[in-house]
């Protein structure tokens, strides 16, 4: 008999006849209580009282590296085991935080709406031809993770210095570390943000962290909404404190702050870091991954302890 495992949401077609190889596949909330796994993303969340409607549960699998909304201290009081996939989607994501990083620098949107427009260039083409470029930055990495990493390393490539601020300096990499990020916004034009955002950072970067970037600087978002202070980005953008951001994702996804969304100087996706046929691929490959060991009793490839 194949063990029961609980899909909590729908992950495609692809995915799901995959495990049904070796799973029972169950969809339906109603059926869910013999369930020995669950495969989830962390937004979507699982409490300890959840856990509870499901007495045989035995793992829970992330798709992605978030895990923000499972409690895992509650899950290992149970003796339920918490993974996720990091680093199976790290090249995709690292793609779109530059491609936003390039088209908030360089104007991409206005430029795109004026051409549509028939407007060529507008009535004041400087901030489109006289834009910095991204050749001689100094960017900065907040989260030096699987992620993080990788927008390093496509960064460096752009011919820009690369700093880092992380929970701990990483002996391997190569980038100049930052002993907090106060300093690391100090130094940089432009600060990447990418890493794993819980309770415990919520708002890390700030009204401070926002000026010390200065009037040139850029923030691009690709790790969770509850990074950034809202309210304090919209003023620094209002007030010119900084030039610009990239924005992946926000407080209260997928409901987007009418007064951000009409903000000039910003470029905004929905969501899709992570969005590539590939990254899903490998993703869904590395969920069952962390499913067969478990059943198998061996050990998981992406376990998640309580901090």
């Amino acid at each position: 008999m194949k063990p029961p495992v609980f899909l909590a949401l729908p992950l495609g077609k692809a995915f799901q006849q995959k495990l049904a190889e070796r799973y029972e596949v169950i969809t339906d909330p109603a059926l869910s209580k013999n369930a020995k796994a669950i495969i989830t993303v962390g937004t979507h969340g699982a409490d300890g009282a959840y856990m509870d409607t499901m007495p045989e549960l035995g793992i829970i699998c992330c798709l992605g590296s978030g895990y923000e909304g499972i409690d895992v201290a509650a899950a290992s009081a149970r003796g339920i085991a918490v993974t996720n996939t990091v680093g199976a989607n790290a090249s995709t994501v690292a793609d779109m935080a530059l491609a936003l990083l390039l088209a908030s620098i360089r104007h991409v949107v206005t430029g795109d709406r004026l051409t549509r427009a028939g407007e060529w260039r507008g009535k004041n083409p400087a901030p489109l031809l006289f834009a910095r470029g991204l050749t001689g930055r100094k960017v900065g990495v907040l989260g030096l993770g699987a992620i993080g990493r990788k927008i390093a390393e496509r960064c460096a490539a752009f011919e820009t210095e690369v700093g880092y601020f992380n929970r701990s300096k990483k002996p391997d990499a190569p980038w100049r570390y930052f002993e907090t990020l106060a300093a690391l916004a100090e130094w940089a034009d432009v600060l990447m943000v990418a890493h794993r955002a819980d309770e415990t950072n919520r708002h890390i970067v700030n009204a401070d962290v926002m000026k010390a970037l200065g009037p040139t600087g850029h923030i691009v978002n690709i790790s969770r909404g509850s990074a950034i202070d809202e309210d304090a980005l919209i003023a620094a953008l209002k007030d010119g404190t900084i030039a610009g951001a990239g924005l992946d994702v926000f407080e209260d996804e997928p409901q987007i702050r009418p007064d951000l969304a009409a903000l000039p100087n910003i470029v905004m996706t929905p969501h899709i870091g992570g969005g590539t046929s590939e990254a899903l691929k490998a993703m869904g490959d590395a969920v069952i991954a962390n499913i067969d060991a478990f059943f198998d009793g061996r050990p998981l490839p992406n376990p998640v302890t309580a901090a």
